[in-house]
């Protein structure tokens, strides 16, 4: 069980300071044998705090103090073990198009843009929200699309010589692949998406919403398939007068080391640009030539291998050490 703890006590630390609940859940399995001895009953994956947290949540945990909360898992744990063993994380957060933006802005248009691990297609759509990018002592520049500031505002700060566009890209064609698509159109997988923003976190829940109305007028193709199967098949039904890029966000994680591989393989055999924004040691060719990071829990930015910034997981921040 040590392995599990290990993984709850982490989570705590990662949940301190951005969601009470989700530290003293975290706190409280990472101590509990019986609820540990449960969670045994899951394959590793299926463990994951994130995913059983929001489960609960989903089926009626009270987000209260571990208490009350470990009365109700136990109480409720056959419906639990189901949902978890049904469901993945899905964490589609738009916010990461800050990160994606300066690079995808400077390569040539029309764009044709391609997301593997596309969740409801939330990322898909960075020429519909607006941004604000912030250096240390001001504003480094403010973005919207041509029709209007957005209902979705991404907040970046920046440091380095990061590329800040003064446009944004005109995307003509659009297209997702995942293991298990989310359709923002049906009430289920709306709520699935909310729930699976932290309890505390009501802005980042309201941008998720507003996201989901923006994506839900004008949902993309989101194809079930494989990662590495699916990508040569999905490329091919891009515009011929279009610049394919392909983007991972937080994705090649869920893959083996052996299917990143592949995978990488399989984006260089498509002649796509590739956008990167994973953690550090996700791929070898990458954390090759990463310096070191600023802080802990960053991302690493790259450009088809080529890594040129660190970046908060969900966008809020990039740190450009390339030349500009």
């Amino acid at each position: 069980m040590g392995r599990t703890a290990d993984w709850y006590n982490r989570f705590a630390r990662e949940a301190h300071g951005r969601s009470q609940v989700y530290e003293d859940w975290a706190i409280g399995v990472a101590e509990d044998d019986a609820v540990l001895l449960l969670l045994r009953e899951l394959p590793l994956a299926k463990r994951q705090p994130n995913l059983i947290f929001a489960v609960s949540r989903l089926l009626g945990a009270p987000e209260v103090a571990y208490g009350p909360f470990r009365r109700w898992l136990l109480a409720h744990w056959p419906t639990v073990r189901d949902q978890a063993l049904r469901r993945s994380t899905q964490t589609n957060e738009p916010g990461r198009c800050a990160a994606v933006l300066p690079l995808l802005a400077r390569i040539p248009g029309p764009l044709a843009l391609l997301e593997v691990g596309a969740s409801a297609g939330l990322c898909l759509y960075p020429d519909r929200y607006s941004y604000r990018y912030s250096y240390r002592y001001g504003t480094a520049a403010q973005l919207d699309p041509p029709v209007g500031p957005s209902t979705v505002v991404l907040s970046c700060a920046t440091s380095g010589a990061v590329p800040v566009p003064s446009t944004l890209p005109t995307i003509v064609w659009r297209a997702g692949i995942d293991l298990a698509p989310l359709d923002v159109r049906k009430p289920s997988d709306r709520t699935w998406l909310e729930t699976l923003i932290w309890p505390e976190q009501h802005e980042r829940r309201a941008r998720i919403r507003a996201a989901i109305d923006i994506v839900a007028a004008d949902p993309p193709r989101i194809v079930r398939g494989d990662a590495v199967d699916a990508l040569a098949e999905v490329a091919a039904e891009a515009p011929q007068d279009a610049t394919l890029v392909v983007i991972t966000c937080g994705t090649l994680v869920y893959l083996s080391r052996v299917d990143r591989g592949r995978f990488a393989a399989a984006v260089r055999g498509t002649s796509a640009h590739w956008i990167f924004l994973e953690g550090p040691a996700v791929l070898d060719e990458v954390q090759a030539r990463l310096p070191p990071a600023p802080r802990d829990g960053l991302f690493a930015l790259a450009e088809n291998a080529r890594p040129v910034a660190y970046a908060a997981p969900h966008g809020q921040s990039i740190h450009w050490f390339a030349s500009a």
